[in-house]
């Protein structure tokens, strides 16, 4: 008996350390919907609108400089005629323009009276984007054509943070509610839930929609989808050199080569802290994934998971850096994007360096200067806007 103990427990030893060496590596842990779900909780809560509606009535810098930069664009006109179309339709390069630019700047006028009508209580300007989430729901039924899904995710991430500040805090009543939650379920929501494995911009845009949408519609099971889909993708869009040698992937990329990679990454082959997949590409779509990569992480925080403080929160720490250093006007070396940058990352810093910087205490010197010398951060017309006015300083 005591001669064949030993040899059992080494035959044990074995077959722990073959399960061990086995075993599928880690993957970045899931994050699951709350219990109950926060609203207003899309990109802005509650106290972050009451922090923004004191500064402003305060006459406070930036956020009052913020505000009147909103609240004189044309996207808080009043008297806005809405564009609704049946059917948008999107080619490349805006090519065919069949009512695109309408459709995500009414969403952008929509959560811009949003915002007005929370901070002034004014109740013309709740009425007003009311009116023109009413003057969609009751037209769209689909996107066509090649930059459908990108349409889609830009125009499907404003939509709802325009609805949860309206339902959830006007006592005016709005009808036609339920009808906007159905264009939002069957229009969009199917479409951005899917994914892409275009440039990764595009997914991320569609994730932060998915994301928003599910919020809205305080559905668990596809903000759980579009969660994993989104923490899949961050990896593949900014790179850490403890990824090693090669980017990540994810899965279904078709990007199985080293070739592959570089050639998905604009041919670049040099690797460090906070490359993105488009930085070659040109800064503005860069700025497209990094303004959807914030906008995600401050909708979770909002929902109870901090992904700032994470394998997330890094790379995004890394990716504002990176680009702002260029962006700023330090000549790249000549073997970033062969010694050739093309600037123009637009309004989007502001979240990120709210959460990473002013909130978690972390030094962001680039950042932060491009930040501030931006103030106020206004829109780009797609799906970023008025960043200076919810986030700047925000404890909340």
């Amino acid at each position: 008996m005591s001669r064949k103990r030993p040899a059992k427990i080494f035959l044990l030893l074995i077959a722990m350390l073959a399960t061990l060496f086995t075993a599928p590596l880690a993957t970045t842990p899931a994050v699951a919907a709350p219990a109950t779900f926060v609203h207003p909780g899309v990109l802005v809560s509650q106290a972050q609108l009451d922090f923004v509606r004191t500064k402003v009535n305060a006459n406070a810098q930036p956020w009052k400089a913020a505000y009147d930069q909103m609240i004189g664009s044309a996207y808080a006109s009043l008297s806005r005629t809405p564009k609704p179309r049946s059917v948008v339709e999107c080619g490349p390069y805006s090519d065919p323009n069949l009512g695109c630019t309408d459709e995500r700047q009414d969403a952008i006028a929509a959560y811009t009276d949003a915002l007005a009508w929370y901070v002034t209580r004014n109740t013309s300007y709740a009425t007003e984007a009311i009116r023109l989430m009413d003057a969609w729901s009751a037209t769209i039924t689909n996107h066509t054509n090649s930059n459908a899904p990108l349409q889609t995710g830009w125009a499907g991430s404003v939509w709802p943070r325009a609805a949860e500040i309206i339902r959830y805090t006007y006592t005016g009543g709005w009808p036609n509610m339920n009808r906007f939650a159905t264009m939002l379920r069957n229009v969009y929501l199917p479409v951005v839930i899917k994914g892409s494995n275009s440039n990764g911009n595009w997914e991320l845009a569609m994730m932060e929609a998915a994301v928003g949408i599910s919020v809205f519609l305080d559905d668990k099971s596809n903000y759980d989808k579009a969660m994993a889909k989104y923490l899949l993708r961050v990896p593949a869009y900014v790179y850490l050199t403890s990824d090693g040698s090669l980017p990540k992937t994810v899965p279904g990329s078709g990007l199985n080569t080293s070739a592959q990679i570089i050639g998905y990454w604009q041919g670049q082959s040099t690797f460090v802290n906070g490359l993105t997949q488009e930085t070659c590409r040109d800064f503005t779509h860069t700025g497209y994934g990094i303004a959807s990569i914030s906008d995600v992480a401050e909708t979770s925080r909002i929902q109870g998971t901090d992904l700032y403080t994470g394998d997330t929160g890094t790379r995004l720490r890394y990716a504002l850096g990176f680009q702002s250093l260029y962006e700023l006007g330090t000549g790249p070396p000549s073997w970033l994007c062969k010694g050739s940058v093309n600037r123009g990352l637009g309004p989007v810093t502001e979240v990120g360096f709210n959460a990473l910087s002013f909130r978690l205490g972390n030094a962001m010197a680039n950042t932060q200067t491009l930040t501030e010398n931006n103030r106020p951060a206004g829109t780009n017309s797609l799906f970023v806007a008025w960043e200076t006015l919810t986030h700047a300083q925000n404890p909340n």
